[in-house]
Order: C-alpha cells, then sequence, then structure tokens
C-alpha cells in the first residue's frame, strides 16, 4: 500500500468513528437511578464541592429540625463537631415518622433519607412553613456522606437506620426504648472525601450560621460543641427578643439614633396565602445601609419581593408623616428611599407557605404576596410608632433631610468626577500612570508620601506598574457622609486614577488595573492607613476586593547583611532562623527598616515590588463571615469607644510585633 492509499484508509476510519461518537439516539439517553444524580452532579444541589458545600450539609439538617420548632413542637437543637470529623444534629422535635409510606413501601424515615423531593414540606400537613424548599435536605446529605446513622425517639421507643454513600445498609430497627414524651431525631453523617475538595469542619462558619439561625427563630435554644480539642468547645444561643436582638448586635459599635429598634409584626392572607412578617428596624449615627433578609429562616443576600416592599413602606410611610407635620413643605420634594435609610440597620423575617426562591440557593425571592404583606405590616406598624414616638420620629426625618443634602452635594461632586474619568488627561498630576493600556497586564501601588512614592517610581517597571503617591491618612468613610468623601482630596485622586467611579455609580468593567496594592510601612501607621483604604473600598467599591484586585504589599521587616550576601526578614521569627543558619556572631549586620523610604529604589523593587520575588495579600471577604466584616469595621472605626476596647481586649492575644 502507497503512502497515499494508507492516509486515505486511515481517513476513512477516523471517519468511521467519527460518526459512531456523535450517534445520539434512545441509548446514549442516561438514566441516573436513585441518589446517583446527586453524587454526579454534586454542585446542583449545594451549591459546590468546597467548603461552603460542606458546611451546608449541616444548614440543611439543622433546618429540617428548625422547621420542627417553626411547627412549634422544637425548643432545642444540639450540633456537635465529634472528634473524627463527623457532625451529630439532634432536636427534641416530634421525630421523623417511622411507620411505613404506603406508596413507597418502606418507612417514611427511609423515604426521607434515601428519596429525592420526598417529605413534609409539599403540603398534606407536615409542615405549614419550612426552609426546605425542594424536599432534598436530607437525602441529599446523605448521599454526599460515607456513612450517616439516623436515630429517632418515638412512640417510646429509639428506631435507628444506617446508610452508606447514600444506599441503606439495614432495615430500620428498634434498638431501645425512652419514655413517652421523650421524642426528637438525632442524625449523625460523615461527608464523602471523594466528593469534597476538604472535609474539616470550621467552627467559627457554623458558629456564625446558628446564631444567626437563634435570632431568627425567637426562644428555640441551640448549642454548638466541638469536641475535637482536649477539652470542648460549646456555644449557646438562645434570643427571646429575636430579632430585635439580632438587629442591637448588628449596630454594636453604633449609636442608636433611638433606644429600641421599632418592631413590626403582623399576618396577611389566609390558608395557603397566609404570609407571616416580622420587621426590626433601628437608626444608627452611621452613614451605612445594613439590611438583611429572610424568608422561612433562609438568608436571601439578594432581597427580592419582600425586600422591595420594605422599602416601598419605608419611604411612604416616613414621607406622609414628614408632611403632615410640616418637616416637608408644600414646595419640597419627598425625600428619596435613600435618604431614610442612612445609617439604617433592618432584619426583615417572612415566613411564607409555597417561597419561590432563584434555584436551589434561594438567593431572591420572588412571591409577589410578599411585597404586599411586607409593605402592609410595616406601614401599619411604622405609623404607630411614629405616632406613639414623636421625639424620636423627628430625628429620624432630620437626618434624612441631613442625608438629602448630602445626596445633592455628592450628585454634584459625582458628575464633576465622572468627568474626569472619562479623560485621560484628567489624571491626578500624582500619578505616575503605566505606558501598558491592557488592564489586565497592570497594576498600582498606592504610597503613602513622597518619600516612598520616589523610590517606587524609581524601582518599578514603568509599562506595567503605576505609582500613586497620597499624603498623609485619607478620611475615614465610616465617619463621613458620601459629599464629605467626593470632597477629599485624596479619595478623589484614587476614583480617578482607577476609572471605575464609586458606590451607584461603581463599573467594574472600567477598572485601569488588574491588581490594586497597598504598600505602606510595616509599622503601627502604616496598619492604621491599611485599615482606612481598606474601609474605603469595603464600603464604596466591594466588588474590588470581591473580585480580587486589592492587595497589601508585604515589606520586610529586616536587613541582615553577612560577608556582602544580603538576606530579607519578615518578621522576628524569620530574622531569629537566619541567624541560626547563617550564625551568631559581630560579622551580622542588621538593619531594622522604619519604613519604605528607607529602602533605595533597587532594594524596594527586589523585596516588594518584583512579582518574581515580592509577597502579596490577597484582600479577600469570605461571605460566611459578612456580618462579621461589616461588625468589626464598624466596631474599629466607629464613634463608640467601648466596644473598640471590648474588642482590642479580645484580641489581644492574637496580636505579633506590637513593638513595631
Amino acid at each position: 500500500m502507497s503512502n497515499k492509499e494508507e492516509i486515505l484508509e486511515n481517513g476513512k476510519e477516523d471517519m468511521n468513528n467519527a460518526n459512531k461518537a456523535s450517534d445520539y439516539g434512545a441509548d446514549q439517553i442516561q438514566i441516573l437511578e436513585g441518589l446517583e444524580a446527586v453524587r454526579r452532579r454534586p454542585g446542583m444541589y449545594i451549591g459546590s464541592t468546597s467548603s461552603r458545600g460542606l458546611h451546608h450539609l449541616v444548614y440543611e439538617i439543622v433546618d429540617n429540625s428548625v422547621d420542627e420548632a417553626l411547627a412549634g413542637f422544637c425548643s432545642k437543637i444540639v450540633v456537635t463537631i465529634n472528634k473524627d470529623n463527623s457532625i451529630t444534629v439532634k432536636d427534641d422535635g416530634r421525630g421523623i415518622p417511622v411507620d411505613i409510606n404506603e406508596k413507597a413501601g418502606i418507612p417514611a424515615v427511609e423515604v426521607v433519607f434515601t428519596i429525592l423531593h420526598a417529605g413534609g414540606k409539599f403540603g398534606g400537613g407536615g409542615y405549614k412553613v419550612s426552609g426546605g424548599l425542594h424536599g432534598v435536605g436530607a437525602s441529599v446529605v446523605n448521599a454526599l456522606s460515607k456513612s450517616l446513622t439516623v436515630r429517632v425517639k418515638r412512640n417510646g421507643k429509639i428506631h435507628e437506620q444506617t446508610y452508606e454513600y447514600g444506599n441503606a445498609t439495614k432495615k430500620l430497627e428498634v434498638v431501645g426504648t425512652c419514655e413517652e414524651s421523650d421524642t426528637g431525631t438525632e442524625v449523625t453523617f460523615v461527608p464523602d472525601e471523594t466528593i469534597f475538595e476538604e472535609t474539616v469542619y470550621d467552627f467559627d462558619i457554623l458558629r456564625r450560621r446558628l446564631r444567626e439561625t437563634a435570632f431568627l427563630t425567637k426562644g428555640l435554644k441551640i448549642v454548638l460543641i466541638d469536641d475535637r480539642g482536649e477539652e470542648p468547645v460549646k456555644k449557646k444561643f438562645h434570643y427571646e427578643g429575636g430579632i430585635n436582638e439580632f438587629v442591637k448586635y448588628l449596630n454594636k459599635g453604633r449609636k442608636g439614633l433611638y433606644e429600641e429598634p421599632i418592631y413590626c409584626e403582623g399576618k396577611v392572607g389566609e390558608g395557603e396565602h397566609e404570609v407571616y412578617v416580622e420587621v426590626s428596624i433601628q437608626h444608627n449615627d452611621g452613614y451605612n445601609e445594613n439590611i438583611l433578609s429572610f424568608v422561612n429562616n433562609i438568608n436571601t443576600p439578594d432581597g427580592g419581593t419582600h425586600v422591595e416592599g420594605f422599602r416601598r413602606s419605608l419611604a411612604r410611610t416616613l414621607n406622609k408623616y414628614a408632611r403632615e407635620k410640616k418637616i416637608l413643605k408644600d414646595k419640597d420634594e419627598n425625600f428619596a428611599g435613600e435618604d431614610f435609610r442612612e445609617g439604617l440597620t433592618a432584619v426583615i423575617s417572612i415566613k411564607i407557605q409555597e417561597p419561590q426562591f432563584e434555584g436551589q440557593t434561594k438567593q431572591k425571592l420572588g412571591n409577589s404576596e410578599a411585597r404586599g404583606a411586607v409593605d402592609s405590616i410595616v406601614s401599619e406598624n411604622l405609623t404607630y410608632f411614629l405616632e406613639q414616638n414623636p421625639n424620636e420620629a423627628k430625628d429620624i426625618c432630620r437626618k434624612a433631610a441631613v442625608a438629602r443634602e448630602a445626596r445633592i452635594k455628592a450628585r454634584q461632586a459625582r458628575e464633576t468626577t465622572r468627568k474626569n474619568a472619562l479623560s485621560i488627561s484628567a489624571l491626578p498630576g500624582k500619578l505616575a500612570d503605566c505606558s501598558d493600556k491592557d488592564p489586565k497586564k497592570c497594576e498600582i501601588f498606592i504610597v503613602e508620601g513622597d518619600s516612598a512614592g520616589g523610590s517606587a517610581k524609581k524601582a518599578r517597571v514603568r509599562a506595567t506598574q503605576a505609582i500613586l503617591p497620597l499624603r498623609g491618612k485619607i478620611l475615614n468613610v465610616e465617619k463621613a457622609r458620601i459629599d464629605k468623601i467626593f470632597d477629599n482630596a485624596e479619595i478623589q485622586t484614587m476614583i480617578t486614577a482607577f476609572g471605575t467611579g464609586i458606590s451607584d455609580d461603581f463599573d467594574i468593567s472600567k477598572l485601569r488595573y488588574d491588581k490594586i496594592i497597598i504598600m505602606t510601612d510595616a509599622d503601627v501607621d502604616g496598619a492604621h492607613i491599611d485599615t482606612l483604604m481598606l474601609t474605603f473600598f469595603y464600603r464604596y467599591m466591594p466588588e474590588l476586593i470581591k473580585q480580587g484586585h486589592v492587595y497589601l504589599a508585604m515589606p520586610p521587616l529586616y536587613q541582615l547583611t553577612r560577608n556582602k550576601k544580603v538576606y530579607y526578614a519578615y518578621s522576628d521569627d524569620e530574622l531569629n532562623q537566619i541567624i541560626s543558619e547563617v550564625g551568631r556572631d559581630n560579622q551580622n549586620k542588621i538593619q531594622r527598616y522604619k519604613g519604605l523610604g528607607e529602602m533605595d529604589a533597587s532594594q524596594l523593587w527586589e523585596t516588594t515590588m518584583d512579582p518574581e520575588t515580592r509577597i502579596l495579600k490577597k484582600v479577600v471577604v469570605d461571605e460566611e463571615f459578612i456580618e462579621e466584616v461589616d461588625e468589626t469595621f464598624s466596631v474599629l472605626m466607629g464613634d463608640e469607644v467601648e466596644p473598640r476596647r471590648e474588642f482590642i481586649e479580645a484580641n489581644a492575644k492574637f496580636v505579633q510585633n506590637l513593638d513595631i
């Protein structure tokens, strides 16, 4: 066979193989039996197989117990992280039914743990309201667990069944007796390490979620125990005040405009259309809006119709009051909704029988009846509060009036900033920009002072590294209204240099640099500047952090020279390690850097700016800790001294290098 014939023959064979591969007939349709679909595509059911998905397993089981509490049959939930990192969730509810389900032919508890879209949440009187939307929680946890054991106390007997990888390993059996009044469910599971990227539970992540759940379920006791250490760690959560205590907690570090939160509660509709509404409101002396919303105890970070109803009612009711009391004159325009929401902390919690969420992750509510229900309940209760508390009502309106004035000034300044951002010629004069125009290749160093700025400009790669020196410390935005922020020269410079705008005008697609690197001295003042910068980014350009564009440079603390060889140390421990390696004698020359200005351009490049050798810390915000992040900024940068003192005392043991 000639080479040409061989090539043609091989080509025909490849073509035949391709045709077979592209066949699409009945045999190509796969049917995934039982829980196999969950194991094949776990992300569809729990969001991801990362740490977030791992912890979501706990939430699903806990939410089932909370549903019992919402139905009025559970008063206590205990969550334990066992020594082997398995999880046990125990409640004192009614216990999952153990009798035979006629349709499935197996015990109801087995149905719950082995069949998708099965449970007491689809009508039939099991639960009036529920956080579990699709009835997949228990079965999904079972499918994604190496092993799972469920124990049910019901009718004076203790029933037990075990599973592996979602499949029952034995039939439900009675393993003991108990008092008739002693009821409840206990679930212990071990996550499947072949499914999850990590299988070690984070105590703080669970603590935050369980505390939130206790706030939202008035009177429910939740205990979290970590048995992995030498001594058990235990946290108890129990809030008789419910979401009012939640609002007070969120406002820690701020001074309330009025002492007690405004509590709005009520029901709208009947039967399956009934919506139960709870809203707690408190203005503080700050300027940031903080609204948390929940449906059947499930957080809805993207809001939805219940939040729309709240905002609409708040603006309409307060504007009506302001007009009736002549705070707004006939010639005056109404306050904007954002004017009333300046410095507002609110928790919106509704219970509804048939919630319509966007996907299994339940990020946003879509029920139209929720909008009207929240609007109605807030309007009625808020009107009553305003009439009964005229001094507090006037304080709310005065704060809104000042906010409106600041908003108008800020709008004018914003227009100027927007025009500047559109013009390259309007870039700040102090900015030493880079020549490459591809943002993905560019980075900007924000440095404090002309001395460090001078060294950085000499050290940089002009094509891709921009330098922006700032004078002194920027404005503490936690204590300033938006108009003052726009008036601040240093902040104005950054806004113009980045090109994105801020707040409502922010547009990440216009960002001129892929990396924004805060480069300050390794001392207390440098740390303070870092905090001020991060506060500004977090409050007014949060997407910069969320999308991974903000970094902290890590300049060395020491330079050690020995026999013309140079070493850099970034901590006292690292310095001691270097000394132990090279020897302890008078040949060592150690320089302690007090600031970036003490480094010449070559040293600054080698240690802090060279992408090949530098150390950068990427600034990230874990969504699991968003409340703690918000609280920390308020406590550290706000006006209230006592919460800041408590924070420092609680965290002093974690401080390193206090002498710097």
